[in-house]
């Protein structure tokens, strides 16, 4: 059964990004859920993935809008291969206004 997870963090304040709205989709842009990142900047999906491509969409634009921040980035869009065989994929982000970067977390 293979899970994924997001942790979220605002590197310019350096704290959690909390209530960024993030969506999982599947490998053609279905979403599969949806979710807002709690106030530790995680968020955690019940559906369970098989082998393949799936995606991660965080609303970056809006969030940061609510935070009266200037940004780049409408929205930061991460695409990942699925191997079942692994029990899950905590795919974490670090976020500023003008760069971002992304890992595979445990």
């Amino acid at each position: 059964m293979t899970t994924c997870s997001t942790h979220v963090l605002d590197a310019v304040a350096g704290r959690p990004a909390v209530g960024l709205a993030v969506t999982l989709l599947a490998g053609d842009g279905t979403p599969l859920e949806a979710g807002r990142t709690d106030a530790d900047g995680r968020l955690r999906w019940d559906t369970v993935l098989g082998t393949g491509r799936y995606g991660l969409r965080f609303d970056t634009a809006a969030w940061f809008a609510t935070a009266g921040v200037p940004t780049v980035h409408a929205a930061v869009h991460l695409e990942v291969l699925v191997d079942a065989d692994q029990p899950h994929y905590h795919l974490a982000l670090l976020l500023s206004p003008f760069a971002y970067t992304t890992y595979r977390g445990s």
